[in-house]
């Protein structure tokens, strides 16, 4: 009978296909589910680009119009057609059909003919956000807005990227800790701090940083240790790079001689995270971001502080900051030092003045300064790294001087007072690495759910 649908054979659907999967299938019946991306309902043919996790399909349908004459027609044919005009964007739906290769089909060579249609949850007809829509507006609708196949790409490279630093870790017999994100005294001095009420007359904060669990685990005998984990400041900032909420990537490593051993380690660490993205990704990446993806050589330049400012001030940049660290621009501009000189996208900066740093670095005895480093990143700070000062009378002279209270931290304290090995580690911020590897200009753009000052919700 005209018109009539495509015959199932039931007994061959046996599961759902991913559409990544439908290139390596033979012809046949497979069953696919996922959201509608577009449709086109043209009178004698129609066409739904339905898109999963892992890419999309184009769906078609011969049109079943009803006939002006009344001429009797096929009922299920009629339905399906009128089903598919009425189809949202946004709508999750399972298609059962006949799978056919055709290398005509610009969308990946193959194409299905709509057998069944079932609609799991159906979209409202206006879609909240639009391709042009401003960054504030999609992060309101942020769920829609990762549908699109380019952001949902950066939680793809986002996971390889953590589980490239972890098999690093791993195979290095490195043990991952989960630190507590509820504390009894702030990690980072009393700057930036989120204070909540915590049973009774109690004050908790929530964790900075896992600095001082890290250190613990070195008191503890754990030898190398890392952490991905959220991190919390309340830092009043609205810029494209700070956050109230984010993912840190702390490691903490014992029986280092100086930040030299972190920094070799996180400069290894970060060429086999960008190896496995690349290896993965590149293509992908390439196409969707215009962006090439370096892998690092090895060693990164290092420059001092000091050295960085008179290369900052002869390429004509006066850094407005009195306390002798590098300012934003300041960054970009040894960035660029160093991509004009090394040919080379990352740089350490070392060196640094004590007034500019926590209490727990370690400090050289013959320069007075700090064994730390920042690591910058295509002009941008992702990192400081230092080795810890592990003796426990210097640490609380060097706590003294920095205006804390030593009873505020006796418990920190304490990891010092039963022996500790000389050790050191790092602490980088994921989205901002994500970020610059994308060559985006927020950490909104590759944050899942983004906090800030003005942001609580979704």
């Amino acid at each position: 009978m005209p018109g009539q649908p495509t015959h199932v054979d039931w007994s061959l659907v046996s599961e759902r296909t991913l559409v990544s999967q439908l290139q390596s299938r033979e012809d046949g019946t497979v069953s696919v589910s996922g959201w509608v991306e577009t449709v086109r309902d043209q009178k004698k043919v129609q066409f739904v680009i339905l898109r999963d996790e892992t890419g999309a399909v184009q769906l078609v349908n011969p049109a079943t119009r009803p006939d002006p004459d009344g001429a009797e027609q096929d009922a299920a044919a009629l339905a399906l057609t009128a089903l598919i005009s009425e189809l949202s964007t946004g709508t999750f739906l399972t298609v059962t059909g006949e799978l056919k290769h055709d290398e005509r089909v610009k969308l990946g060579g193959v194409e299905i003919k709509i057998a069944t249609l079932e609609i799991a949850a159906a979209a409202l007809p206006e879609t909240p956000i639009a391709a042009d829509s401003g960054l504030d507006k999609r992060m309101d609708w942020r769920f829609i807005d990762l549908r699109q196949r380019r952001n949902n790409l950066v939680f793809r490279i986002q996971t390889t990227l953590e589980h490239a630093m972890r098999t690093y870790w791993v195979e290095r017999d490195y043990v991952e800790i989960h630190s507590p994100k509820l504390m009894s005294t702030p990690a980072e001095g009393n700057a930036e701090l989120f204070a909540l009420e915590y049973f009774g007359d109690q004050t908790a904060y929530l964790a900075q940083s896992p600095q001082h669990f890290k250190q613990m685990a070195q008191a503890a005998g754990f030898g190398k240790v890392f952490e991905i984990g959220d991190v919390f400041r309340a830092d009043p900032s609205f810029t494209s790079r700070h956050a109230t909420e984010f993912t840190s990537i702390d490691a903490e490593i014992s029986w280092i001689d100086s930040y030299e051993d972190v920094a070799a380690m996180q400069e290894e660490l970060l060429a086999a995270a960008f190896q496995a993205v690349k290896d993965k990704h590149g293509d992908e990446i390439a196409e969707l971001f215009d962006i090439d993806v370096v892998v690092p050589t090895l060693p990164f330049p290092r420059i001092p502080l000091a050295e960085a400012r008179e290369i900052v001030k002869a390429r004509g940049y006066d850094i407005p900051r009195t306390d002798g660290d590098l300012d934003p621009e300041g960054e970009r501009q040894i960035s660029a030092h160093v991509r004009e000189t090394y040919g080379h996208q990352f740089v350490f900066i070392t060196d640094y003045h004590p007034e500019i740093r926590p209490f727990y670095h370690m400090r050289n005895p013959e320069t007075g300064l700090t064994n730390s480093y920042d690591l910058l990143f295509q002009g941008t700070e992702i990192t400081t790294g230092a080795q810890r000062e592990h003796r426990i009378e210097v640490l609380e002279a060097q706590a003294l001087e920095k205006g804390l209270s030593l009873e505020g931290l006796e418990h920190y304290l304490d990891f010092f007072r039963y022996g500790i090995p000389p050790h050191g580690g790092f602490g980088m911020g994921l989205a901002r690495v994500l970020m610059l590897m994308l060559g985006q200009d927020s950490i909104r753009e590759v944050t899942f759910l983004f906090r800030g000052p003005t942001r609580l919700a979704p």
